[in-house]
């Protein structure tokens, strides 16, 4: 691969209608648990029908994106752990800011911003499957007292509002470097871009 020339995979087919399976489910989700949250939202309840729909739709849609996100999260777990270049990169958030990438330490198939993101999103995942289902009517809520349900009730809304939060992050990043979206969409990025951005990864590709 030495010249930079053409593309390289970065996503399979399988892994892109994943994300963009979840990336969906997260805006329903999103938008209908906003409107759970305070009657200025309320109108959100639109994207699923209405609040009766709503209500029924959002725990069983829940479940689906917490499955569609972990097998995702899965596949990447290892490309997610931190190494001793991503603390450094971190220690330079201001030439990152600044777009001084020559300054920055080379980076693997992500960088640390982007892995500490994949945790936040993964542990905000657990945390609200798990509250999910203590707080969830038809099934399982009849199961605790008062006080877990109130408790779990807290957690799923602080842990939604953290992902809503990491997810407009992703977004913000995703536009703000020029080629990733794209990579999400078609599955490859140009030979340069790779070197460019993620040089650790784009070596391991010779092996």
């Amino acid at each position: 691969m030495s010249q930079l020339s053409g593309e390289v995979k970065r996503y399979a087919a399988n892994e892109r209608w994943n994300h963009w399976f979840t990336a969906i489910l997260f805006v329903l989700l999103a938008a209908s648990g906003l409107a759970f949250f305070h009657p200025a939202f309320w109108s959100l309840t639109a994207v699923l029908g209405g609040g009766e729909s709503s209500r029924y739709l959002h725990p069983i849609l829940g479940v689906l994106m917490f499955v569609s996100f972990i097998i995702f999260a899965f596949q990447k777990m290892g490309d997610n752990l931190m190494k001793s270049h991503d603390w450094k990169w971190m220690g330079q958030i201001g030439d990152v800011l600044a777009n001084r990438d020559d300054r920055l330490p080379e980076v693997g198939k992500y960088n640390a911003g982007q892995k500490l993101a994949y945790w936040a999103m993964l542990a905000s995942m657990l945390a609200l499957m798990g509250s999910g289902l203590i707080i969830w009517q038809q099934f399982f809520s009849h199961m605790f007292t008062i006080e877990t349900i109130r408790t779990a009730a807290l957690v799923h809304a602080l842990s939604g509002v953290v992902l809503i939060l990491m997810i407009i992050v992703h977004v913000y990043a995703a536009i703000w470097v020029k080629g990733t979206i794209g990579a999400m969409t078609k599955g490859t990025v140009s030979r340069a871009w790779a070197k460019h951005h993620h040089p650790l990864w784009y070596r391991s590709l010779d092996k």
